[in-house]
């Protein structure tokens, strides 16, 4: 702990101050007790996400109308999104980040610690404004979750729920990145370099620059909007002079890095796990550093690549096609340094590892199916269809939620001082592989077909798919209760965890090197 002025006086006074019961939650100014309430948050969005993916699902489980009328279909895929998007991902790895920052870099707290109460706080009323737009009169914006005008321009009160909830969010994000970005830049302890410090305070460095830099050019957006909305103004409506082409740049330049502020701080949850079960140090941490960076830098010069059906001039389109593509060579460095590191490692196989490990086959598979979408002439043929979804949830899913999955695990016994139930884990983790990819990877075999997304209705001949894809959705849904069973039994209690739960199953450490190469190349061979 810091000093406290004033001395033990002082602390035995405060401590008589400490609120008790919910008022200590709400009060809370520490950052493993904010850091808790960023999960539990994210969590229960999550289910609340998931619940709307489900109605979807059961809509399209056969052709016709069954479960909600159209309009209604397309506002839960538009909240589906939203509340995925802002309210289960990002916080959840904000969440990690107050959990485990100060801890990682040995600093006491984080820089702002009642900024930090507040950047959690902001998020509960927002949740609120965004799932209840769906109850007001013409329901929540029914343009999917990146809000194009004209649609969003013509709605009723939901939309400004939505709007307003949007800019909340992202007032949040931007206090908890600039929290980030202090702690980590001002108060590592003595002799932690930045290039010494864990991979994980790196990712969320870097990503909390790109939140700084793209939330206020998608609060402009929606701004405008409401405008355009309210006030008479012309941005986006074409019959007052104005384009909804323009919208789509502005969104996209910030929905680009948006994907990637979602999928850094995976990159650094896996890149912690992965050398644990390995038990061998991380392969290429420098390497990885800079693969990291250019992957930030290079998210925001490939925005346009999301719009290649809207005219743009064919220079515009082989731009975009080529800066795309260059994103996946430091993503396969990354994908490389992590195979290198479990080369030739002592590996075990606890959940958090399984998690990683699905982690990197299922987002290496959805970064190649990004780049086939990165073509343009093949885009302008998938554009908007179930291809496009198929890959954007093997990267957010199998992406972002495995690595979170895997984090938690991970992190599980230090936060709570006891093992979960590792049984459970694997079941949880060999349910979400299976009913994931019976539900996602049908989906590239629908938008070969033509199949276009946001739609509650469709043709026969894309029926089977989409029962199996239904079916993996429920059967997704419901084993993501066996992680809430695992947490809350970890929580209650169970086995004792020890101060280094990861020293594996047969003992061993996780900084024993792996075995010795049979020759390191530093000495010509000898030849018998």
């Amino acid at each position: 702990m810091a000093a406290i002025p004033g001395g033990a006086d002082h602390a035995h006074d405060h401590a008589h101050d400490q609120p008790s019961g919910i008022m200590r939650w709400v009060t809370t100014t520490n950052h493993k007790d904010i850091g808790s309430m960023y999960l539990w948050f994210s969590f229960a969005m999550f289910i609340v996400g998931g619940i709307m993916a489900l109605v979807i699902r059961a809509e399209l489980f056969e052709p016709g109308l069954q479960v909600v009328d159209p309009d209604r279909f397309n506002q839960m895929t538009t909240l589906h999104g939203l509340i995925m998007v802002f309210g289960a991902i990002m916080p959840a790895f904000v969440g990690f980040a107050n959990w485990m920052i100060p801890l990682m870099i040995g600093a006491s707290d984080m820089a702002f610690a009642r900024m930090n109460n507040w950047s959690f706080w902001l998020l509960p009323p927002a949740a609120i404004l965004l799932s209840t737009s769906l109850l007001v009169p013409g329901g929540a914006a029914a343009s999917g979750w990146t809000l194009y005008p004209p649609l969003t321009v013509q709605m009723g009160m939901g939309m400004d729920m939505a709007i307003f909830a949007v800019h909340i969010l992202g007032i949040s994000s931007i206090m908890g990145s600039i929290n980030i970005v202090t702690t980590i830049l001002n108060m590592r302890a003595p002799g932690m370099t930045l290039m010494k410090m864990p991979l994980f305070c790196w990712t969320w460095l870097i990503t909390a620059y790109l939140v700084i830099a793209v939330m206020p050019v998608l609060a402009g957006a929606v701004t405008m909007i409401l405008t355009d909305r309210h006030f008479g103004t012309s941005f986006f409506n074409a019959a007052g002079g104005g384009d909804p082409v323009l919208y789509q740049h502005i969104f996209w330049f910030f929905g680009h890095p948006e994907v990637y502020i979602i999928a850094i701080p995976a990159f650094g949850v896996v890149s912690q796990v992965i050398p644990a079960f390995s038990r061998k140090p991380l392969f290429g941490y420098a390497s990885m550093v800079y693969a990291t960076s250019s992957i930030a830098i290079l998210s925001f010069i490939v925005w346009a690549h999301h719009m290649y059906t809207v005219g743009m001039p064919v220079a515009g389109q082989l731009y975009f096609m080529f800066a795309t593509m260059l994103i996946a060579i430091p993503t396969g460095v990354k994908v490389f340094n992590w195979v290198a590191t479990m080369w030739r490692g002592s590996l075990t196989f606890e959940t958090p590892m399984l998690f990683s490990i699905g982690f990197l086959f299922l987002f290496t598979l959805g970064g190649f199916s990004g780049l086939v979408l990165s073509m343009t002439a093949v885009d302008v043929q998938l554009h908007d269809t179930y291809y496009v979804v198929a890959h954007f949830h093997y990267v957010m899913v199998a992406g972002a939620l495995f690595s979170a999955y895997a984090g938690a695990y991970y992190w599980l016994p230090k936060w709570t001082g006891h093992m979960y139930d590792e049984k459970l884990g694997k079941l949880h983790f060999w349910l979400s592989i299976v009913f994931f990819n019976m539900t996602f990877f049908v989906q590239h075999f629908l938008g070969l077909a033509g199949m276009p997304r946001r739609i509650p209705d469709y043709a026969l001949q894309f029926a089977e798919f989409n029962k199996i894809s239904s079916i993996g959705a429920f059967g997704f849904g419901i084993s993501q209760l066996v992680f809430l069973v695992v947490a809350l039994k970890c929580i209650r209690g169970g086995a004792k965890a020890s101060a280094k739960p990861w020293d594996g199953a047969e003992g061993l450490e996780w900084t024993v090197p792996s075995p010795a190469p049979h020759h390191t190349f530093e000495t010509p061979p000898v030849i018998k």
